[in-house]
């Protein structure tokens, strides 16, 4: 019998100062069985990185051809393609070809770097493509801040983010690699 995936529920309190945009939503996150608590805080970074009223969860882990999270425009087209991990040539192709723009979030430190050795040539075609590393420390420590139930604060300035929940203050920085 396979596992279900498990529900967390996240306030996420957003403050952008590079894009002046300030919301909290209500959020509804599935964990696959198969997730780790740093891959699940790191879609919700991404999420509080690219906040809209429009951004959504997909599928994600459990389907090849979905983001982890997308931003679809009112005529269904795909506007934004947000994925994490380290997915191959192909997909990235593909990814670029289904969205006006894609982002890939790279994480796991040292396979991460081998993964953009590997690619990175590949990608120079891809104008629609940015991809930003988060350090090995830093999922490891969005992962500490895991509960089924968060508010979480999150202030974005400059580039850098101040992720906060209760008395606990993590900063990040992700790291542009295209």
């Amino acid at each position: 019998m396979a596992q279900k995936s498990t529900i967390y529920k996240a306030e996420l309190s957003v403050s952008d100062m590079d894009r002046h945009y300030y919301e909290t939503h209500k959020l509804t996150v599935a964990k696959h069985p198969s997730e780790t608590y740093e891959r699940m805080m790191l879609r919700l970074l991404a999420f509080a990185l690219h906040a809209s009223e429009r951004l959504e969860f997909s599928k994600g882990i459990s389907t090849d051809d979905e983001p982890d999270l997308w931003e679809k425009s009112l005529n269904g087209e795909t506007d934004l393609w947000i994925a994490l991990g380290l997915p191959s040539e192909k997909l990235l192709r593909q990814s670029c070809g289904k969205a006006k723009t894609v982002i890939i979030y790279s994480y796991g430190g040292k396979s991460a770097e081998v993964w953009w050795d590997k690619v990175q040539n590949g990608t120079t075609r891809f104008k629609n493509l940015s991809v930003m590393n988060i350090s090995e420390t830093n999922c490891a420590q969005l992962g500490d801040l895991a509960s089924r139930s968060m508010q979480l604060q999150v202030n974005i300035q400059d580039g850098d983010v101040m992720v906060s929940v209760g008395d606990t203050m993590l900063y990040v920085t992700p790291s542009r690699w295209k």
